[in-house]
């Protein structure tokens, strides 16, 4: 009787040390990505806590396909080069812009502002509301293969859901004060979105005098590509001073897509 008593506490013995090396194996030390990745159609910019997509290297253009965003080599891309001998479109937006707070950010890609609601374009009876603005260094698209110092997109999207981007190029000159407000607060980290308390901005400032423009049919310049987007490209640059292209140079240089091809798209 005693001998199965012995047998009995080694059985015990064998289950409970084999409990325990079960356990130590266990890792629960995973931890789920949750980085949102942050484009050029979102309408607020949420925090940046990981790149997955870039411009250069392996997470360059050229890979943006291959890193989950099959639209960026679908057939309607931007930017593009517009060619010499372009018609210009006559100056028939309706710019119906109030001042907006600076709610400002670094989104990980380019320095972006976003727009406080009621402003909005009117084109051909189609209301656009504007969302966000932002900035890359060179400019994306180029004019009779031109590149200008800089280029800004105001980003607007209807009720219908349509988006249209108005690209604004930026030229080196004089000082332009309509931009120190976003200069002078210019977030070098990435980061959550800042209200600057007691500072505004309008965006009826920050547009050339002559309104003219280029438009297209084309797509967002960063991932997703999302195609469908309505672009009006003004062919009258504003100025910035060489102090002021610097220094957005100092936190994104180079933050641009190279042209994208035109292929069967024609110019309105």
């Amino acid at each position: 009787m005693k001998y199965k008593n012995i047998e009995m506490f080694i059985i015990l013995g064998i289950i409970i040390i084999g409990a325990v090396l079960i356990s130590g194996c266990t890792d629960s030390s995973e931890v789920q990505d949750t980085h949102v990745e942050t484009s050029e159609d979102d309408a607020h910019t949420e925090e940046v806590t990981e790149q997955h997509w870039g411009y250069e290297g392996e997470g360059g253009p050229e890979h943006w396909a291959e890193l989950g965003y099959p639209d960026c080599s679908a057939n309607e891309q931007s930017p593009i080069d517009v060619p010499v001998g372009t018609s210009v479109h006559s100056a028939d937006i309706s710019f119906n812009y109030d001042p907006s707070a600076l709610n400002i950010v670094n989104n990980g890609h380019s320095i972006q502002m976003d727009y406080d609601e009621g402003s909005s374009i009117e084109v051909e009876n189609n209301t656009y509301k504007l969302l966000q603005l932002h900035f890359h260094s060179l400019s994306e698209n180029t004019i009779n293969g031109e590149f200008s110092e800089m280029e800004m997109h105001l980003v607007h999207q209807s009720d219908a859901g349509e988006y249209a981007v108005i690209g604004v190029m930026m030229d080196n000159g004089s000082e332009n004060s309509a931009y120190a407000p976003i200069w002078e607060h210019m977030p070098a980290e990435v980061g959550k979105v800042e209200t600057i308390s007691n500072v505004t901005l309008d965006a009826d400032d920050l547009l050339p005098e002559t309104k003219t423009y280029y438009r297209f049919d084309g797509s967002f310049t960063t991932p997703p590509c999302t195609e469908g987007v309505n672009w009006f490209l003004m062919d009258t640059p504003v100025e910035l001073s060489t102090e002021q292209i610097n220094a957005f140079k100092l936190i994104y240089s180079n933050n641009y897509r190279p042209v994208q091809p035109l292929n069967d798209r024609e110019f309105y």
